[in-house]
């Protein structure tokens, strides 16, 4: 489904480009654009076959080489595109060839590299993918409705019809509904394992044991709150504490993707990306904030969340020799004897 969305936003933003700068008749850059596109997919999809398929990939042979020199052939095959690019320029259309050139390159940059951190977040736990797609849409609906019955205060002049009523009301909804989705998904071990893979049944699994953050726990409230609503404790789930930062960066920072894209169509005097989805506009319509709230939830997890794991690190301990992962043992064995952390019996075994 995140390739199919992918692939029509960047054929969206390319051909606004191609109408913009009257390129069609520029030879071979419809082909170089989407040559690039595979390029910069292989390289990405590569990159998480490798990290989250390490055993498989292990004991396919034609996988081993491609895996063990995937970085090599993904920019070998990015350099035969640079030189195409290079052996198809034509006399008197040199700025137009690279003012297209560096279309592709912005435009790849905004949808497969996010569309990348999308995938990134899903092996997380699908709550990662769900929580901040909803959060998206409550406060684009919320804001709507906000700004259409008490709207007076325009906003942003890239935006004539939003308002700070409807922006400040979308912010406050978008809140308390991102924290009861939090509350009813973190209930759920489907939605809050990381997704992994199994080798000896070459299927995907969403089994595990909770972390902490998915796990009830019992906070203190401040005196404040202690004294306005008569009580001491709460029970509530950590993940959120957490909604609340990411709903709170969908409302007030998110709807900047809007803005952004706005400006973007007024810049080429357009009024929708395409006309994918009747009165809707394109893809890329609807999904200008998304990309941005995605980079935001995969920056959030590696900067406040995820840490080491050992599940991970054991596959890519499986894919070394056998005398690597001997030596590896003994460090870890010297290692944990010398801090203590080795019962006697299994030292004297070891």
């Amino acid at each position: 489904m995140l390739l199919i969305v992918q692939i029509k936003c960047f054929q969206e933003i390319i051909t606004i480009g191609y109408r913009v700068y009257h390129s069609y008749d520029l030879p071979w850059f419809r082909t170089l654009s989407w040559y690039f596109l595979i390029c910069v997919n292989y390289f990405f999809y590569g990159e998480t076959v490798a990290d989250y398929f390490g055993a498989l990939v292990q004991r396919e042979e034609p996988l081993q080489f491609l895996a063990r020199y995937h970085r090599f052939i993904s920019f070998a095959l990015y350099l035969a595109g640079f030189c195409m690019f290079v052996l198809s320029l034509v006399k008197k259309h040199y700025r137009l060839q690279f003012y297209m050139f560096a279309w592709t390159h912005v435009t790849l940059l905004i949808v497969v590299t996010q569309s990348h951190l999308v995938i990134q977040n899903l092996f997380e736990g699908m709550i990662w993918f769900i929580v901040p797609i909803s959060i998206v849409i409550c406060n684009d609906i919320m804001a709507y409705l906000f700004g259409f019955f008490f709207g007076r205060t325009p906003l942003i002049k890239l935006s004539p019809k939003k308002t700070w009523e409807g922006f400040i009301g979308g912010f406050f909804s978008t809140v308390v509904f991102g924290f009861i989705l939090a509350y009813l998904l973190s209930q759920f071990q489907y939605f809050v394992c990381p997704v992994g893979f199994n080798s000896e049944t070459n299927r995907f699994i969403v089994e595990c044991e909770p972390s902490d953050i998915f796990v009830m726990q019992e906070y203190t409230l401040p005196t404040v709150l202690q004294n306005a609503l008569r009580w001491k404790t709460v029970n509530l789930y950590p993940f959120q504490i957490h909604s609340i930062s990411l709903s709170s960066f969908a409302s007030l920072i998110g709807p900047f993707g809007g803005f952004f894209a706005s400006g973007f169509k007024r810049a080429f005097k357009i009024k929708d990306f395409a006309s994918t989805i009747p009165g809707h506009g394109g893809i890329m319509d609807r999904f200008d904030c998304q990309y941005l709230m995605a980079t935001f939830t995969h920056v959030y997890i590696a900067s406040f969340i995820r840490g080491p794991n050992p599940s991970k690190v054991l596959q890519q301990l499986m894919m070394l020799q056998p005398e690597q992962q001997l030596g590896i043992f003994h460090t870890l064995h010297s290692h944990l004897r010398q801090r203590g952390m080795l019962p006697p019996a299994a030292a004297a075994q070891a």
